[in-house]
């Protein structure tokens, strides 16, 4: 049994949320979102037919770009869900997706918008859009969970960050094309902060990825706060391969 469902030009996956998935208030953990939502993304592109599948007989993938999560409602352990996803075309370089997360009463928990990019697996190239045109001919309507895309994201200027530890990529964060996973940066992330702070209900999550990292290479992990806001970025050898904005 396919475990997405198609309701018009959106796909639909019912979500009974596990303890391992949330925190010591059993309440859903950002980076479980993540996860929920990138393999939701995998199979309603899969269905549309540029999927992973479709895409690895070229030697090329997805990669997530950009992401901002809205949380507006606490999703708690044993909640059931309804996750929800669609194709929004491609805007510039990048391609956009949007997810809305569902209570049981249709009420909105969780509302994001992403951007991705598809790169040559062998190269690591980007793949433009223009290349792409024969694998994504696909109809679709211009609905928003979030109406504007997810932005740049970037220390503020001026900032001078505080470090607060390293990170050397390991088996448990390389995901199927051979890179860090996208909501491990987030965990990295959330780790880097006082607990007191990372407890905290969380209202936007932004993120960036830079530049890719892989098995073996340490990431040095930078903080610093603004009012409400905290920015973690991480670095390889003096340069940015990610930066996540929170907002509490």
């Amino acid at each position: 049994m396919k475990p997405v469902s198609r309701e018009g030009y959106k796909f639909r996956q019912d979500v009974s949320i596990p303890c391992y998935q949330t925190n010591d208030k059993t309440l859903l953990r950002p980076s479980a979102f993540m996860d929920l939502a990138q393999e939701i993304a995998y199979w309603a592109a899969q269905e549309l037919g540029f999927g992973y599948d479709t895409l690895h007989i070229h030697h090329i993938a997805w990669v997530l770009t950009r992401m901002h999560v809205h949380f507006q409602k606490p999703v708690a352990w044993k909640d059931r869900v309804s996750l929800f996803t669609w194709h929004k075309g491609a805007g510039g370089l990048y391609y956009l997706r949007d997810f809305d997360l569902r209570d049981a009463d249709g009420a909105c928990c969780v509302a994001a918008t992403s951007s991705w990019v598809v790169i040559n697996e062998k190269t690591r190239h980007l793949v433009r859009p223009d290349e792409m045109a024969h694998l994504l001919k696909v109809d679709y309507e211009v609905d928003h969970a979030i109406a504007e895309p997810a932005p740049k994201v970037a220390l503020p200027k001026g900032a001078e960050p505080e470090a607060s530890g390293a990170h050397t990529v390991a088996y448990s964060d390389i995901d199927l094309i051979g890179h860090t996973n996208n909501a491990r940066y987030v965990v990295w992330a959330m780790d880097c902060l006082p607990f007191e702070e990372a407890e905290k209900p969380l209202r936007d999550l932004y993120i960036n990825f830079n530049k890719e990292t892989k098995a073996g290479e340490t990431v040095e992990l930078f903080r610093f706060r603004e009012g409400s806001a905290w920015y973690v970025e991480g670095r390889v050898e003096g340069k940015s391969c990610f930066v996540v904005k929170m907002v509490f």
